[in-house]
């Protein structure tokens, strides 16, 4: 009798800190700056936002670290929520991630690299089909990828993160070493700024709408525990590739923000926000080495949300695998390729989500929904934490989270204050987030009242 089909263990710890990294940076640490700028008048500001969106998701990282260390299995939170509170809620995690966070993001990347490549070649296309039809081949190519097997998914993502990571470096050593920089750019506001227009609660709410441009950069930390049966003692390397993958990252857009206002004053960083497809890191490099810079940073991009696209596919697929073996997602979705171990249905049916989002243009609208929805999660994750310390303070902890019970507190605080300000300030984009996850509670119903096959 042939054996039963299982994924494959085979990610080290350096694979496993690659694929957090080759996630997490995308388009939005080339771009998010100008917005911000725009937003807050003051490169302090807008450096500050960055390293406290860091410093948050470096909390979450290694509060979920726990968690992860726990139970290293596929679906990562899915499998927590399940175990903390029920299945309910675990289900109404895995469906929000396939209707809205995990398969809208793979649209938003693959039509950002698709925007990218039109620009760069400059292609008209003033019906959109040729950006959307370039943002399909991507994704239909990288599920056919990753339907062949980590390994080959995995190592196109150790090629590409070290290409652009010592590309990065070319770009902070440039940036720094250039005539044209200066560090008194730093501590120059705008005139607005500093006539005192932006205080108080202004302030707070600009900060606010600045940051989530900041948390758009960093998300995806998380993404690593989705694949916890194919790492490597994974009670050890789990955590650690969560915590270093994140204070990696945190490095990198620290060092390149402080590069952009080091070339730009901050009135120019705020122009470039008032002109459509003008991107911040394209425009920095443009004054510093002309055309020729600004087309290898334009590369980069394309490399970039290419390397981050392929990573969401390869994680985001064992969400839905794990439910559809818990019986709570179509069966079929639960079977592994007997040749290349992967979960080859589920990787289909993501892509065919994901062409059909880039196709109808409403995953736009979800994008806008995604840190809110991803928030009311990650808090739910830290709560379970300590919750989980109560009720099961027996259970053996490979990684305990470091100063517990302050780091999970303040985390929690701070998605709770995140997910209650946008109800207030987007109460549409917030509203319409809850509703795309309430609408998993009939499908959880039909699942949940299915005998097990």
């Amino acid at each position: 009798m042939k054996p039963v089909a299982k994924l494959a263990r085979v990610l080290t710890l350096p694979s496993a800190i690659v694929l957090v990294i080759s996630i997490m940076v995308g388009s939005g640490v080339f771009k998010k700056i100008a917005p911000m700028s725009a937003e807050l008048q003051s490169p302090g500001l807008v450096l500050l936002c960055w390293l406290l969106a860091g410093l948050v998701s470096l909390a979450g990282a290694l509060t979920n670290a726990e968690m992860a260390g726990m139970f290293p299995q596929s679906g990562g939170e899915y499998v927590y929520y399940q175990k903390v509170y029920n299945r309910f809620f675990a289900f109404l995690y895995g469906w929000s991630n396939f209707t809205v966070v995990r398969t809208a993001s793979i649209s938003a990347l693959a039509y950002i690299f698709a925007q990218s490549l039109v620009g760069l070649l400059s292609l008209v296309d003033e019906t959109g089909f040729a950006t959307k039809g370039i943002a399909s081949v991507l994704i239909i190519g990288l599920s056919l990828v990753n339907y062949r097997g980590i390994r080959f998914a995995g190592g196109i993502s150790w090629v590409l993160t070290c290409a652009i990571l010592l590309t990065i470096s070319g770009l902070v050593i440039t940036g720094f070493s250039s005539e044209i920089g200066t560090f008194a750019n730093l501590s120059h506001n705008s005139p607005a700024s500093d006539a005192g227009t932006i205080q108080g609660l202004v302030l707070v709410k600009a900060l606010f709408i600045a940051s989530l441009g900041a948390f758009w950069g960093y998300d995806g930390w998380n993404n690593i525990a989705f694949i916890g049966e194919e790492i490597k003692n994974p009670q050890r390397n789990l955590p650690l590739a969560l915590g270093l993958g994140t204070l990696f990252v945190m490095g990198i857009y620290l060092l390149l923000n402080l590069m952009y206002v080091y070339v730009l004053p901050i009135e120019e960083l705020m122009a470039l926000n008032l002109t459509p497809n003008r991107i911040a890191a394209v425009e920095v490099i443009r004054r510093i080495s002309g055309t020729t810079g600004a087309t290898l940073v334009s590369v980069l991009i394309l490399c970039t949300t290419f390397n981050a696209t392929n990573s969401t596919i390869l994680t985001s697929a064992r969400i839905y695998y794990a439910m559809a073996r818990d019986g709570l997602f179509f069966r079929s979705v639960a079977r592994i390729h007997p040749d290349y171990q992967s979960p080859s249905v589920s990787i289909v049916l993501q892509a065919v989500l994901a062409v059909a989002l880039v196709w109808s243009g409403t995953f736009d609208q979800l994008t806008d929904m995604l840190v809110f929805a991803s928030f009311i999660f990650y808090g739910a994750t830290a709560f379970g934490v300590m919750l989980f310390r109560r009720s099961h303070p027996e259970l053996p902890r490979p990684y305990r989270v470091i100063g517990y019970p302050v780091l999970p507190v303040i985390f929690c605080l701070f998605c709770l204050t995140l997910v209650a300000i946008t109800l207030i300030e987007q109460p549409r984009e917030a509203l319409m987030g809850l509703g795309l996850i309430a609408t998993g509670v009939p499908f959880y119903w039909f699942w949940h009242r299915q005998k097990p096959g």
